[in-house]
């Protein structure tokens, strides 16, 4: 059993919670992700870890609610415990195996959608500590849904904001915010990781294409069991099958394809509606 010391609202049906889980807190690096599952009738759902703290042992967890297992996650209160907390799983971004030297001579740009906000976040921090060089981008629909927005202030060297509506930032999306960075600001980077929906991944792919920068992305949002056995998450990069949870999550945006992979993302969609209302067969 794994304790909930923490757990905070951060927006509609978005929670954050700290984990003690100490084993994982001593090993965890950034882009890895765990399987957590909150009762013994309840499916194991990848999350990726957004801050881990090994003096305290504990890590941290955002969880949407868009289905039934992640409703019994998002249910649990400080002071309960979670069922199972397998992990870190899948492989850490490729940054970390950088030299500090190196990576204080990059400029990278984090684009981070929505929830993909939460995954962002420990990247930015880590390599915060390293003296790198990052900007990012935060996206969302309306104001009231962007999260960690303070946490991603104290360790970027730019924030910038987009909302659809313009409630917070600049309104439109955060391929506008690119473009003015690259085209006006005239602003230069090594790299840009792209972490969030899968469409605002692959239109953010094809701009750094336009524009010769190297881009990576996740796809966090395509893992089912975490160990690549059930085969949900294949995804085609560069004509090769590979598995999001074992060979990822995090890939080249330039050889991902975008369409297949939202294709399949809709595979267990009326199962997983059929769940939340309580009607699916057992």
């Amino acid at each position: 059993m794994y304790e909930i010391v923490e757990k905070r609202f951060l927006a509609t049906d978005i929670y954050l919670m700290d984990v003690v889980a100490p084993r994982i807190a001593r090993s965890a690096l950034p882009g890895q992700f765990v399987m957590v599952r909150a009762t013994e009738t309840g499916e194991r759902v990848p999350l990726t870890i957004c801050d881990y703290d090994a003096s305290r042992g504990t890590i941290t967890l955002v969880t949407q609610i868009v289905g039934a297992s992640s409703r019994l996650i998002c249910r649990k209160e400080q002071g309960e415990s979670l069922l199972d907390v397998v992990g870190p799983l899948g492989c850490p971004s490729e940054l970390v195996h950088k030299t500090n030297d190196e990576l204080q001579r990059l400029r990278l740009l984090f684009i981070a959608g929505g929830l993909g906000t939460a995954p962002v976040y420990p990247q930015v921090k880590w390599l915060h500590g390293q003296g790198a060089t990052v900007d990012v981008v935060i996206g969302a629909k309306t104001e009231s849904l962007l999260i960690f927005r303070e946490e991603m202030q104290a360790v970027c060297r730019h924030l910038y904001i987009a909302t659809d509506d313009g409630s917070a930032g600049r309104k439109g999306l955060v391929t506008d915010v690119i473009k003015y960075l690259v085209e006006e600001e005239k602003q230069s980077y090594d790299t840009i990781i792209a972490i969030g929906p899968m469409i605002m991944m692959k239109f953010v792919a094809l701009q750094a294409k336009s524009y010769h920068i190297p881009v990576v992305v996740s796809l966090n949002t395509l893992m089912v069991d975490g160990t690549g056995m059930c085969g949900a998450c294949r995804v085609n990069i560069g004509g090769q099958t590979k598995f999001t949870c074992v060979d990822g999550p995090e890939f080249d945006g330039a050889l991902v394809d975008f369409d297949e992979a939202m294709r399949r993302q809709t595979m267990y969609r009326q199962m997983e509606l059929a769940a939340a209302n309580g009607t699916q067969n057992h």
